[in-house]
């Protein structure tokens, strides 16, 4: 590995210490302040505008929406979120939170309220400008007895929001969360305008650095340059194109052929090849990305924890890293807090394969001679049918015979991922423990694609939240991730390293890691040399 591509990965050790700042100030009632970039791949050029720029991204459905209350695919995040709206606050490219929308916040001492003061100089693509009633709304329509945002479970807590004129809200939780700035970076909690007193979902109005041109779900969006963006001289190309290009193939020659500038998710086998193209770079950033294979816990037989222990067991980790990372990643430990997040337990034993003990689980369960079905398609993740095959190969060892069903990657979102006993499926990882739990694993949040419930853990949570004791708090999280390894309904094999292509025609800083594509930031940050 290069100098130069060493330096492409975020600096971790400044982020986690800026973290700490931030915890610790945050309960006191500081404002945030935006944080810096460091150690970025060195640019080729100062930042210029012009151009159409033309991404390929690997995910992508006819379902997507421009509702960002069901954003699901990276693509879309990338649009209606990156490239079409902002939120209020952002996760910068060094792992600091800061100010986006909100121009700076507060707490009380017992983080049970926060106020938010908001720019004054933001307007919608329509001309509206963004105040209080538009963030109310925006957070609101996640809310709603009958919704069914992703986002909801985590703003439950929210007790009340009221406006102190146009341009400051505050947000009263039911419990402290020292959290809650971070949260509100979430690519759900996009500020949307208001009319009537509800939310402006669908029309793709927003704030952000482009607007809407063309939304064909699954195919592409288009968009042109926002001439009244807030950040000033962004963003820097004329207009965007964002591709659904589902296979690694034809993504792969999209770029290597000049038809897109940038790319996700590269096929790791034939990477190689990219790094000898002349007219491409190769850039790999570690973060929270993980591969993951939930096992719905309300179904026969993973409702069986015993089950569930017997199949983490017959999963042989290091050969998957090896062959479907091609060592770029590292093992899971069937949780998932990455080594980056503020809070892992690095104490924690890691799980290793073990047919015996595989073999154990089954017959204390009463199920041997397992036979079940794994659902996968590349949607997924890049290389989710050959993991599931390796899987099948490893857990023959152990008695099991796992059936590995190929399924079509259009609609596997909406057809196969929360609705098949068993299937593939990749989190981006979010920026705070809490925020990663309360997504996935809280009970009865609309994406616990586990279905899993238990009491402890809940208890936990909720207590972890509002804990401003740092030594505390990290005991609870480390009893959560163990819990979540132990009985939890998520096979969580390997954490994954963005590794993504983009012509050498482009510049960029740093970039960022709380999600693929520079932090789903990619069209407002980069700029053609």
């Amino acid at each position: 590995m290069s100098e130069d591509h060493k330096l492409q990965r975020p600096f971790r050790a400044d982020y986690l210490s800026r973290r700490d700042f931030m915890a610790q100030t945050t309960a006191i009632g500081a404002a945030a302040t935006l944080g810096t970039g460091l150690l970025g791949r060195p640019a080729q050029a100062s930042p210029q505008q012009g151009g159409h720029f033309k991404l390929g991204i690997g995910s992508g459905s006819t379902t997507d929406t421009l509702d960002p209350a069901h954003i699901e695919s990276t693509w879309n995040q990338n649009f209606c979120f990156g490239t079409l709206r902002n939120a209020l606050t952002n996760v910068e490219p060094s792992g600091d939170l800061g100010p986006e929308l909100a121009e700076s916040w507060e707490a009380s001492d017992d983080a049970t309220q926060w106020t938010f003061n908001l720019r004054k100089d933001v307007t919608f693509h329509s001309g509206k400008t963004m105040e209080s009633e538009d963030v109310i709304a925006s957070l609101r329509h996640h809310m709603g007895e009958d919704s069914k945002s992703a986002g909801k479970a985590l703003l439950a807590d929210v007790a009340n929001m009221e406006a102190d004129g146009k341009n400051r809200v505050i947000i009263t939780l039911n419990g402290g969360n020292a959290d809650f700035p971070f949260l509100m970076s979430d690519y759900h909690f996009c500020i949307l305008p208001s009319k009537d007193g509800h939310a402006d979902a669908h029309s793709g109005d927003g704030t952000g650095p482009y607007v809407l041109e063309n939304f064909d779900p699954g195919v592409k969006g288009l968009a042109k340059r926002n001439p009244n963006y807030f950040k000033s001289g962004m963003p820097y190309f004329d207009s965007v194109e964002l591709i659904a290009i589902q296979d690694p193939v034809a993504r792969t020659n999209a770029m290597t052929t000049g038809e897109v500038h940038i790319m996700d998710r590269c096929d790791l086998k034939t990477v190689h090849l990219l790094k000898r193209h002349p007219d491409v770079d190769v850039t790999e950033v570690t973060g929270t990305l993980h591969y993951t294979f939930p096992m719905r816990t309300d179904m026969a037989p993973f409702d069986n924890n015993d089950v569930r222990l017997a199949l983490k067991y017959a999963v042989n980790r290091e050969e998957l890293v090896a062959k479907i990372l091609r060592g770029y990643g590292g093992l899971g430990n069937d949780h998932p807090i990455s080594t980056a997040n503020r809070y892992h337990a690095s104490n924690l034993a890691q799980r290793n394969y073990d047919p015996d003990k595989a073999k154990f689980h089954l017959k204390k369960a009463g199920a041997e001679g397992l036979r079940v079905e794994l659902s996968a398609a590349d949607a997924a993740f890049a290389g989710a049918v050959d993991s599931a095959v390796l899987m099948r190969e490893h857990a023959a060892a152990a008695g099991i015979t796992i059936d590995v069903v190929r399924e079509p990657n259009d609609g596997y979102w909406s057809n196969v991922w929360m609705k098949k006993a068993w299937c593939a499926c990749y989190w981006s990882g979010r920026p705070t423990e809490d925020l990663m739990f309360s997504t996935e694993y809280a009970r009865g949040v609309p994406w616990n694609d586990s279905f899993w419930d238990h009491d402890l853990f809940n208890e936990l949570l909720v207590q972890a939240r509002a804990e401003l004791d740092t030594t505390k708090r990290r005991a609870m999280y480390e009893e959560m991730q163990e819990i979540v390894r132990d009985e939890g309904g998520v096979l969580i094999p390997m954490f994954a390293n963005y590794v993504g292509a983009n012509s050498t025609k482009l510049g960029h800083a740093t970039i960022g890691s709380n999600y693929d594509m520079d932090g789903a930031k990619v069209t407002e940050r980069w700029w053609f040399v």
